[in-house]
C-alpha cells in the first residue's frame, strides 16, 4: 500500500505538470493559427484518446512526460515525410521567428505560472511554521549524525549562518546554505564563539529526507503525558504532567538529555527528580535495555507561526518558487565541479519517494509546486531536443537572420534525444542503486 500511495502521488503530480506544460505549446501554437495535431500526456502506445477538431487528445502508457506535434516542426516523431513537403500556411516553420519562439517558450511560461500559483496559495493558507533562530539561540540544539561529522555539538546555539542572521531550524540545512561558497556557521558553545565550517560537497550528505532527520533539531523542554500501562514509570506512579528535573542528580531540562542519561544506564535502575505541580519528590526506576522507562511526552516548546495576507503571499510565494530555481541552478553547476555528487540525480523512483508513502496535501502541492519550476528551469536548458534547444536555435535565427536547414535540426533533434535518453538512463540507474544500498 505504501508503494502504492507513493507511485498514485507521483503519477498525479506528473500528469499536472506535463498535462499544463503541453498545454502552455497548445494554446500559444493556436494562438497564432498553427495546426497542432496531437496533444498527448504520456508517450505511446495510446491508452485512451479522443480527436477534437484538428487535434487528437491522448493518455499514453508511459507516464513520464507529454508531447504536442505541431504541423511542420522538426521534433521527437522525426516527420521526415511531412517536412519533406512545401510549407503550408498552418505549419510551424511558416510563421514568424518570434512567434515560434513564444510557442517553445509556452510550456515552460505555464510550468512557472503553476509553481508560483501553488506556493503563493500554499503560503496564503498555510503561513509559515518553524523554530526560529531565536529559539535556537536560546535552547541551543540537538546534534545527530550528519551535525557531528562537522563538529556540532548537543548544546550549541548557532548565531548565524555566513555572518548572516537566519530565519528558522530549516535554514540550516538549506541549498543556499549548504551550497554557500567558503560557509560556515557561528556557534556560541558554553560562552565561547566559535566557527563551524562548511565542507566542500557537505550537501551529498543529504541525499534524501531521512539524512535530513541526522542533522540537528532544536532541544526540546518537555513534560509527561501518558505512562503506557505496563512500563515502569506506570508502576512507579508518574503521572501526565510530571516533570522530570534529574537523573542520579544529573539536572535534565531537554528531552535528548533524557534520553542520553537513560541510554547510560540502560539494564539498570535510574533514580529520577520528579515535580508535579510545586511537588518535588524521587522515584527509582527500572530502565529498559533499549534505554527507555516507558513514557511519552509533550514538547513544551511551540514553533512560531506566521499568517500572511494575499498581497504578502504573492510575494513569499514567488520568492519561494524562484529560490527553487536559483538552488538548482547553483546544484547543477557545483555537479560540473565535482563538489555536487552526480548521485543526486534521481529518476522517478527517487521523485516517488520524495512524495512519501502518506497522503498529505499540502506536502504533495508542496513537491509538485517544487518539481513544476525544476521542470521549466531543466526545459530552459539548451539542449536539443528540449524547448531550450529550440529556443537557442530561434534565437540564432532572429539575430542572424539564417534559418538552420531542416537537416542540421533533424540531427541536433537526434543527438538531443540520445542525451536525454542516456541521462533517464543514468537517473533511473542512481535510483536503483540506492534501492539497493539504502542511500
Amino acid at each position: 500500500m505504501d508503494t502504492l500511495i507513493m507511485v498514485a502521488q507521483l503519477l498525479l503530480g506528473l500528469s499536472i505538470l506535463v498535462g499544463l506544460h503541453e498545454l502552455g505549446h497548445l494554446l500559444t501554437a493556436k494562438m497564432f493559427g498553427m495546426r497542432v495535431e496531437k496533444f498527448s500526456i504520456g508517450f505511446p502506445p495510446k491508452i485512451i484518446g479522443f480527436q477534437w477538431g484538428e487535434t487528437e487528445y491522448s493518455i499514453g502508457a508511459i507516464p513520464l512526460g507529454g508531447f504536442v506535434k505541431i504541423s511542420g516542426m522538426v521534433d521527437e516523431s522525426m516527420d521526415t515525410e511531412q517536412m519533406a513537403s512545401e510549407p503550408q500556411p498552418w505549419e510551424f516553420r511558416s510563421k514568424p521567428a518570434w512567434q515560434r519562439l513564444i510557442v517553445m517558450l509556452g510550456g515552460i511560461i505555464v510550468n512557472v505560472i503553476t509553481g508560483i500559483l501553488i506556493f503563493v496559495v500554499l503560503v496564503y493558507q498555510k503561513g509559515e511554521t518553524y523554530y526560529s533562530q531565536e529559539q535556537i539561540a536560546e535552547h541551543g540544539i540537538v546534534a545527530y549524525e550528519i551535525g557531528q561529522q562537522i563538529g556540532f555539538q548537543d548544546g550549541d546555539k548557532i548565531i548565524d549562518i555566513n555572518g548572516q542572521p537566519y530565519q528558522s531550524l530549516g535554514d540550516l540545512s538549506s541549498g543556499e546554505a549548504l551550497l554557500s561558497t567558503d560557509g560556515y556557521y557561528t556557534v556560541e558553545r558554553n560562552g565561547e564563539i566559535i566557527r563551524i565550517d562548511i565542507p566542500r560537497g557537505f550537501i551529498n550528505s543529504f541525499s534524501n529526507e531521512e539524512s535530513m532527520s541526522k542533522f540537528v533539531s532544536i532541544r526540546m523542554p518537555f513534560e509527561i503525558i501518558d505512562t503506557p500501562k505496563g512500563g515502569a514509570a506506570r508502576e512507579a506512579g508518574l503521572q501526565k504532567g510530571d516533570r522530570i528535573l534529574a537523573i542520579d542528580g544529573q539536572p535534565i531540562n531537554y528531552f535528548n538529555e533524557l534520553q542520553s542519561n537513560l541510554a547510560e544506564r540502560a539494564g539498570s535502575e535510574a533514580r529520577l527528580t520528579v515535580q508535579r505541580n510545586t511537588e518535588t519528590f524521587e522515584k527509582t526506576l527500572a530502565v529498559t535495555e533499549e534505554g527507555t522507562i516507558g513514557i511519552q511526552i509533550n514538547p513544551l516548546l511551540s514553533p512560531v507561526t506566521n499568517r500572511f495576507g494575499f498581497g504578502e503571499s504573492i510575494v513569499k510565494g514567488t520568492e519561494r518558487a524562484f529560490g527553487v530555481v536559483i538552488i538548482n541552478a547553483k546544484a547543477l553547476g557545483r555537479m560540473f565541479t565535482g563538489e555536487v555528487s552526480t548521485k543526486n540525480v534521481s529518476g522517478p523512483i527517487g521523485m516517488a519517494k520524495i512524495y512519501g508513502n502518506k497522503w498529505d496535501w499540502t506536502k504533495f502541492w508542496s513537491i509538485t509546486g517544487l518539481i513544476s519550476m525544476i521542470l521549466a528551469f531543466m526545459n530552459l536548458l539548451p539542449i536539443p531536443a528540449l524547448d531550450g534547444g529550440h529556443v537557442v536555435f530561434l534565437l540564432y535565427e532572429m539575430i542572424s537572420g539564417k534559418t538552420p536547414s531542416d537537416k542540421f535540426l533533424e540531427n541536433a533533434q537526434k543527438v538531443g534525444m540520445v542525451m536525454l535518453l542516456a541521462l533517464m538512463v543514468f537517473a533511473i540507474g542512481n535510483d536503483i542503486l540506492k534501492l539497493f544500498t539504502g542511500g
